[in-house]
C-alpha cells in the first residue's frame, strides 16, 4: 500500500523521479496547469476584489480523477513541480481542486522543489519539505489577471476598430512595438557613401595589409573621403610621395586578456542556442525541458541538466568543486584559475536561489551520453558543458601587434605625415578558448592574423594602394537571438515567457521570419500604430518593465497584489471606454492615399480590412460604390503605388473561350488564385492570376477534367447521382448528401435504387457534432 504521493508536472519528470525513490512512494503527472480562468468575460471581477474565477481544464480533469483516486491510499502527498511562480500555481490550483473534491481529508501536504532531477536532490528535497509559498501564488495570479484584463479588454476593441481575430498582450504588444520600430528605423535610414585606402604591403615576401589612418597629419573620421574622384586623387598623391615604399615608424605590442562568459541563464542560452545550433527560442526550451526531466542513459533515466528557466548565474559550490576536480584531471593545473571564478547576476530581480543552467554532473562529458541522445538534444546538451567547464578556466591569452606605415621617414612634429596602419593577433594561450567559442565566429575574430617580425625605421614594399568603396548600413532587424536580449535588456518579461512572446507575434501574424530576422506584416504594423498612439502608457516599455518588477516584488511578498491591480485597472478602463468612443475605424485602419484613378476620378487608397490588406477607389462620399482588391503576397500597404494598385482592378480577366465555348476566367477568390469555366473553378496554384494565358488555362482545366474522370466510379446522371473515390474510399453523393459505401459491397455493381438506399439510410443517421477543442 502506496503511503506516499509525489506530484510534477509531466511523465518524464516523474518517470525519473521514480526512478531515486522505494516502493513507499507513487509518482504522478499532473500534465500541465490542472485550472485556469474561464474563457470568458467574468473571469476576473475588479468590482469584487478582483475575484477570479476558475475552473478546472477538461483535457486534463481525467488526471486529476486519477490523482485523487491514487489520494485513496496515501497518507502524505508531495507537490513536486517547477520551482518558480508557474509551478507554484500548478501546486496551489491542484491542492485547491483536491479541497473542492473532498479528497484531502486526513491527508499531509507539503511542498517540494529541487532544481536538477538527480538522486541527491530528489532526496534532499523530500527531507527539507515546506509549505505553498502563497505570495509565489499570488504573483503568478496578478500576472494572469493582468493578462486576462488586457486581452479581454483591449482585444475586442482591435476587432472593432481593425478586424475579427487579433489579439494585443501586456508583454506581446511591446515586444510587437520593438519591431515595428526597428522597421521604421530602416525605412527611415538614409544611405551614405564613403572610402577608404587600404595598402598592399610585402616585408621578406611576407605580404599584409594596412588601412589608410591619418592624412597629412589629420585622423581619417568615416566620412571624410565620400567619393571615387576623391579617393582616387588621394591614391594618386600617396602613390607619388611612396615612390614603392613604406617606413615603420611605431610599432605596438599588447597583449589582452579575455575572459570567459558567465554559465547560461534562460536568455543567454535562448540566444547562443538560435546563433550556433538555429534553433528557435521555442525549440531550445522544449529540448531543455527534455534535458531536465530525464534521459535513459547507461545509468537510466537521469536528468542531465540543472532547471532551464533562470536568470541567475550562480553555481552550486560543490558544482564548483565538481568542476575544478574536472578541469584538473582532464586539462591540467595550468588550466585552472586559483580561485574559483565567480560571476555576477545582471538582473536586478533575479532568484537567487536558483542555480545557473548547468549539467548535473560535470564527468557526464556529451560524447559519454550521444549514443543515449537525440541529435538536437546532443547538440544543446554539449552546448551547456562546454559553456559550463568554459567559465571555471583560465581566460585566453590574445597577443596584439599595431604597426605604423609612414609614406616618409619619422618626422619631428608629425603634421605633414600620412601613416597606414596595420594590426595582427595570435593567441598566445587558449585556456578556456579549448573548450568553448562564445560564437560561430569567434575563432575568426581572434584568428591567426600575423604580421611579419617588423621594428621602427624598417622600410617595406608597397605594392599598390587601392580605394574601397563603403554604404553605410540601416541597423539589422531583429533575430531570435538579438530580440530576446533586447527583451531581456528593457525588462519586457521574464526567462520563461520569451519564447512564448516571440511565437505569438508570428502565430497572430504580426510578424514573419525571413532570413531568420522578424520583419512586420501590415497587419502587425496596424495594430501597433494604434497601440502605441492610443494606448502608449501600456506598451511603453518602461511601464512593462516596472510591472514585471512589481510581480517580482509580490513574489517576494514586499508588495500586495490587489492593490497593483488596482492601480492598473481604474485608468486602463476609462482609456477603454474613452477610445471606443473617440476612435473611429477609419483612423484606427490608417488608410493611406495613393493618389486619383484615372478612369473614374476617384481617390485610391490602401488600407485594412476585415480579410487584410486590401486597395479601395472611391469613399463613402463617391457617387459609385467603392471597388475593392486584395494585396497580393509581395505587397504592402506601406510601399504600393497608385500604378501597383490599379493593376489590381483587372481581375477578374477573361482569357478566352475553351473547345466548348465556355468563357475562361482568372481571379482571386477566397481560397486563392483560380481559372473559372462554365460554373467550375480551378485553383491554379503558383501560377499569378495576373499574367496566366488561356493555353495554360486550358492545360490546367484538361488536367483537372482527367483528375474528375479518375475519381468518378459511376454515373446516374438521370438522377444527378454519382459514386466517386474519395479519401476513405468510394461513396455516392448527388450533390448534397453522401453516403459510405460498406466495405462488403461493390461500388461499379451498385444499382441506382442501391444508392438511392444508401443516402435515404444517411439522411435518417443523427449527425455527430465535432468534439470540442480543451479549454486552454
Amino acid at each position: 500500500m502506496s503511503k506516499n504521493l509525489i506530484i510534477v508536472e509531466s511523465p518524464a519528470k516523474a518517470k525519473t523521479i521514480k526512478k531515486y525513490l522505494g516502493k513507499d512512494f507513487e509518482v504522478m503527472a499532473s500534465y500541465g496547469h490542472v485550472r485556469d480562468l474561464i474563457p470568458k468575460k467574468g473571469a476576473v471581477d475588479p468590482e469584487n476584489g478582483f475575484m477570479m474565477k476558475y475552473q478546472e481544464i477538461e483535457k486534463n480533469s481525467r488526471y486529476v480523477n486519477a490523482i485523487g483516486k491514487a489520494l485513496e491510499t496515501a497518507d502524505t502527498l508531495f507537490l513536486a513541480t517547477d520551482p518558480d511562480r508557474e509551478g507554484e500555481a500548478i501546486s496551489w490550483h491542484l491542492l485547491e481542486l483536491l479541497k473542492n473534491k473532498k479528497l484531502l481529508a486526513n491527508k499531509t501536504t507539503k511542498r517540494v522543489v529541487f532544481y536538477e532531477i538527480t538522486k541527491n536532490a530528489v532526496k534532499e528535497a523530500i527531507a527539507h519539505p515546506r509549505d505553498i509559498s502563497i505570495d509565489l501564488v499570488n504573483a503568478q495570479q496578478a500576472r494572469r489577471a493582468l493578462d486576462y484584463l488586457v486581452g479581454f479588454n483591449l482585444s475586442p476593441l482591435l476587432w472593432k476598430k481593425i478586424h475579427r481575430g487579433l489579439s494585443a498582450g501586456r508583454v506581446q504588444s511591446p515586444a510587437l512595438r520593438l519591431v515595428c520600430e526597428r522597421e521604421q528605423e530602416i525605412e527611415n535610414f538614409k544611405i551614405r557613401e564613403y572610402w577608404t585606402l587600404e595598402a598592399d604591403v610585402e616585408s621578406n615576401k611576407e605580404k599584409f595589409i594596412a588601412k589608410l589612418a591619418y592624412l597629412s597629419g589629420k585622423r581619417l573620421k568615416q566620412f571624410d573621403i565620400e567619393n571615387d574622384t576623391q579617393a582616387q586623387e588621394i591614391v594618386n598623391h600617396l602613390t607619388q610621395i611612396a615612390q614603392g615604399k613604406l617606413y615603420v615608424t611605431k610599432v605596438e605590442k599588447k597583449q589582452r586578456r579575455r575572459n570567459p562568459t558567465a554559465p547560461f541563464i534562460t536568455s543567454t542560452l535562448q540566444q547562443e542556442s538560435s546563433r550556433q545550433l538555429g534553433f528557435s527560442a521555442k525549440y531550445t526550451m522544449s529540448i531543455a525541458q527534455q534535458l531536465y526531466e530525464g534521459i535513459n542513459i547507461e545509468e537510466g533515466a537521469v536528468g542531465l541538466i540543472t532547471y532551464m528557466r533562470t536568470d541567475s548565474v550562480n553555481l552550486a559550490q560543490e558544482a564548483i568543486e565538481e568542476l575544478r576536480s574536472f578541469i584538473t584531471q582532464h586539462f591540467g593545473k595550468n588550466d585552472l584559475p586559483n580561485q574559483p571564478r565567480v560571476f555576477k547576476t545582471q538582473a536586478k530581480n533575479a532568484q537567487e536561489a536558483h542555480e545557473a543552467i548547468r549539467p548535473t554532473s560535470a564527468y557526464r562529458t556529451p560524447e559519454s551520453v550521444k549514443t543515449y541522445l537525440k541529435p538536437e538534444q546532443f547538440k544543446l546538451y554539449e552546448l551547456i558543458w562546454r559553456r559550463t567547464i568554459a567559465c571555471q578556466m583560465n581566460p585566453a591569452l590574445i597577443d596584439m601587434v599595431a604597426i605604423n606605415l609612414s609614406t616618409q621617414t619619422i618626422s619631428k612634429d608629425g603634421e605633414n605625415e600620412n601613416i597606414f596602419r596595420a594590426t595582427g593577433t595570435t593567441i598566445a594561450y587558449l585556456g578556456y578558448m579549448i573548450v568553448y567559442q562564445e560564437k560561430k565566429d569567434d575563432l575568426k575574430e581572434e584568428g591567426q592574423k600575423i604580421l611579419p617580425p617588423l621594428k621602427e625605421g624598417d622600410k617595406v614594399n608597397l605594392i599598390q594602394i587601392r580605394p574601397e568603396q563603403h554604404f553605410t548600413e540601416p541597423p539589422p532587424r531583429y533575430s531570435e537571438a538579438s530580440l530576446v536580449k533586447t527583451l531581456e535588456e528593457y525588462g519586457i518579461g521574464r526567462p520563461s515567457t520569451y519564447a512564448t512572446i516571440i511565437s505569438t507575434l508570428q502565430q497572430r501574424e504580426y510578424t514573419i521570419l525571413e532570413n531568420k530576422r522578424f520583419h512586420p506584416t501590415d497587419v502587425g504594423k496596424v495594430v501597433n500604430h494604434f497601440l502605441t498612439e492610443h494606448f502608449n502608457p501600456y506598451v511603453d516599455y518602461d511601464f512593462t518593465a516596472r510591472l514585471e518588477d512589481d510581480l517580482d516584488a509580490i513574489s517576494r511578498a514586499e508588495k500586495d497584489w490587489i492593490p497593483i491591480l488596482e492601480k492598473f485597472w481604474e485608468p486602463f478602463y476609462n482609456q477603454i471606454q474613452q477610445k471606443e468612443q473617440s476612435v473611429s475605424r477609419e483612423e484606427a485602419i490608417q488608410a493611406r492615399e495613393l493618389g486619383i484613378d484615372p478612369k473614374s476620378g476617384n481617390p485610391v487608397s490602401a488600407r485594412m480590412g476585415r480579410y487584410g490588406p486590401y486597395v479601395q477607389i472611391g469613399s463613402k462620399e463617391s457617387e459609385e460604390k467603392p471597388k475593392f482588391a486584395g494585396l497580393r503576397p509581395n505587397q504592402k500597404i506601406e510601399t504600393i503605388t497608385l500604378e501597383e494598385a490599379i493593376e489590381l482592378f483587372k481581375l477578374p480577366r477573361e482569357l478566352g473561350m475553351t473547345p466548348d465555348g465556355d468563357t475562361v476566367i482568372a481571379s482571386i477568390g477566397r481560397f486563392g488564385p483560380y481559372v473559372k469555366y462554365d460554373s467550375k473553378y480551378i485553383s491554379i496554384g503558383r501560377e499569378d492570376p495576373y499574367t496566366i494565358t488561356l493555353d495554360q488555362a486550358l492545360d490546367l482545366i484538361e488536367e483537372k477534367k482527367l483528375a474528375d474522370a479518375k475519381k468518378v466510379i459511376k454515373s446516374f446522371p438521370e438522377a444527378s447521382i454519382q459514386i466517386l473515390n474519395g479519401r476513405y474510399g468510394p461513396y455516392a453523393t448527388d450533390g448534397k448528401n453522401n453516403a459510405r459505401i460498406p466495405k462488403d459491397q461493390s461500388a461499379e455493381e451498385l444499382t441506382l435504387a442501391a444508392i438511392q438506399d444508401l443516402l435515404a439510410q444517411a439522411l435518417e443517421k443523427p449527425k455527430t457534432s465535432r468534439s470540442k477543442k480543451a479549454k486552454k
